[in-house]
């Protein structure tokens, strides 16, 4: 009897050190957004609530951010191990520290086009980019879309362009008031805060980059040089729970709100819904992506944003688009296959 009470003792201790030891071997990784809890921040914050990250043996902690040039500068710091960020901030950061010990690499492609446009108000009798010529612009300095304007500009023949610097919330409410007469920002956020502003969507324009000669990539996933060399697994396993979570918000954007909503109470849940299928349906499911695949790249179409951005940004020195680019940790393109079939 009390060699069976010990025999079970010892099972019972074996199988907690055994459950310690499996929880112990839990890769944890600090991933830095590129902004605040909205809609989109649901590609990353449903696969944390559904438990993908940690049924691949990860235990990720998601923050919000305040800009993509902030995520590329944690993730090189080491503060961060991966972020989400604009694949054209994370070029001019490379370009612009060629000593950088640490320079994040993209490892997956999520915005295969930018989400940068241009967006004036219909009275203001702006049609098409050539009615730009010689009027007033508005954006933050850091803003992607005034960063590539003149990508923007050199496609379309646009001169004369005179440019006005505001904090972000300043931006839709200054094109309302007349005192810009066009903006650029990302699509699914200025054309939603116009609409809080009163603005009906009929009454904008809307430029997109991507529409007007600018084939930009937009936001990726990096990850620390550290982090790919010393943990590969790891990269690998997230990028595999992530992708299973794409299928899973672009089949179901009001659902995946509620993970926003659960780390931002106070968010405009029909709002961010818009915002997120905005941004599915222009950027994540565009025809761009669907003819390259999901978060892979096309190479003479990254040389091309290389040589792009180092002109546009005035870097200090070119960009050489294999620095910016690790594919090799990608899932397999059955796991890759999220985009709904048009």
């Amino acid at each position: 009897m009390k060699k069976r009470v010990l025999l079970k003792t010892i099972a019972v201790i074996a199988a907690t050190l055994g459950f310690a030891g499996a929880q112990a071997q839990s890769t944890a990784i600090k991933f830095q957004l590129d902004w605040r809890f909205e809609g989109p921040a649901a590609l990353f914050l449903t696969p944390a609530a559904k438990g993908y990250f940690k049924d691949a043996k990860l235990d990720v902690a998601v923050d919000a951010g305040n800009g993509s040039g902030g995520a590329v500068t944690r993730v090189a710091s080491g503060a961060y191990d991966m972020g989400f960020a604009d694949l054209a901030a994370l070029m001019e950061f490379h370009a612009n520290n060629a000593d950088a010990p640490n320079k994040p690499v993209a490892i997956m492609v999520v915005y295969n086009d930018t989400p940068a446009s241009v967006m004036a108000l219909k009275k203001s009798g702006i049609k098409t980019p050539a009615d730009l010529n010689g009027k007033k612009l508005g954006a933050p300095v850091f803003d992607a879309g005034r960063r590539a304007f003149p990508i923007f500009s050199k496609a379309n023949n646009i001169s004369g362009v005179q440019w006005t610097a505001m904090d972000p919330p300043l931006r839709e409410t200054m094109l309302v008031r007349g005192d810009v007469d066009a903006i650029t920002g990302f699509t699914f956020t200025s054309l939603l805060n116009l609409e809080a502003r009163g603005v009906k969507a009929d009454d904008v324009v809307v430029l997109p980059y991507p529409d007007h000669g600018v084939k930009l990539y937009g936001n990726v996933i990096i990850a620390s040089p550290k982090l790919l060399k010393e943990n590969p697994a790891a990269v690998k396993a997230f990028l595999q729970a992530f992708a299973k979570g794409m299928k899973d918000v672009i089949g179901n954007p009001a659902a995946a709100i509620q993970d926003v909503k659960a780390r931002d109470g106070i968010i405009n849940v029909e709002l961010e819904t818009r915002r997120l299928k905005l941004a599915i349906d222009t950027v994540i499911n565009s025809a761009n992506a669907r003819a390259e695949g999901f978060g892979q790249i096309n190479g003479p179409r990254l040389a091309l944003m290389a040589s792009q951005v180092s002109d546009a940004y005035n870097t200090k020195s070119r960009v050489n688009p294999d620095a910016v680019w690790n594919g090799s940790f990608l899932p397999s393109k059955a796991n890759l296959d999220v985009l709904p079939k048009k």
